[in-house]
């Protein structure tokens, strides 16, 4: 995947970064090309080879149909959670570190899920802040609003999976005597 000078980026766990300039440097035995990476969070810096960005998870920003699908997979009501604290953290950190939107979303549904059951540990609920971090930003940034306008959008859609489904009253009808009524008034 190649990448353009001013182009804003994906960097796993880092959230949106931009290419501020693409050099060629000596290394042993060769010379090797890298993008350097301003990460907009925290204005740091960042150097990834060229050859090895899709290795890392450098990727394009989501397009606003695939934020569509986020906010849709955040409101289907499907939760996969581990059951145990260690299986789930390291499932959860390779899916974060996949730099894929749509696996971060699954991390933010899930502990959100987790959260509304129990208190979280204390590197669960930093994986939370995170995964929603960089959920928020990323949206605000394809959909050009404020973090947060797109917080309280993420809010009301996870809201909508860990609502107690609707029960909606049953009519039963009442069925009145026919042939009493008329009994009544004949005698």
């Amino acid at each position: 995947m190649d990448f353009q000078v001013g182009e804003k980026v994906i960097y796993p766990n880092h959230g949106i970064g931009v290419v501020e300039s693409i050099q060629t440097r000596p290394v042993p035995g060769g010379k090797i090309s890298l993008y350097q990476l301003r990460i907009l969070s925290n204005d740091s810096r960042v150097w990834v080879p060229q050859q090895n960005a899709d290795g890392v998870g450098l990727r394009h920003v989501i397009s606003a149909g695939d934020a569509r699908k986020i906010f849709n997979l955040l409101g289907d009501g499907t939760i996969d959670q581990q059951a145990n604290w260690k299986g789930r953290f390291k499932e959860n950190s390779d899916k974060m570190r996949t730099g894929s939107l749509h696996e971060v979303a699954v991390v933010l549904k899930g502990l959100t899920f987790l959260s509304r059951k129990k208190a979280l540990s204390f590197r669960e609920k930093r994986m939370l802040d995170r995964a929603k971090f960089l959920l928020v930003s990323e949206i605000a940034e394809v959909e050009g609003k404020t973090q947060a306008t797109i917080e309280e959008r993420v809010d009301k859609a996870l809201n909508k999976t860990f609502a107690p489904p609707e029960v909606k009253p049953v009519k039963i009808p009442v069925q009145k005597p026919v042939g009493a009524r008329r009994r009544l008034f004949d005698a």
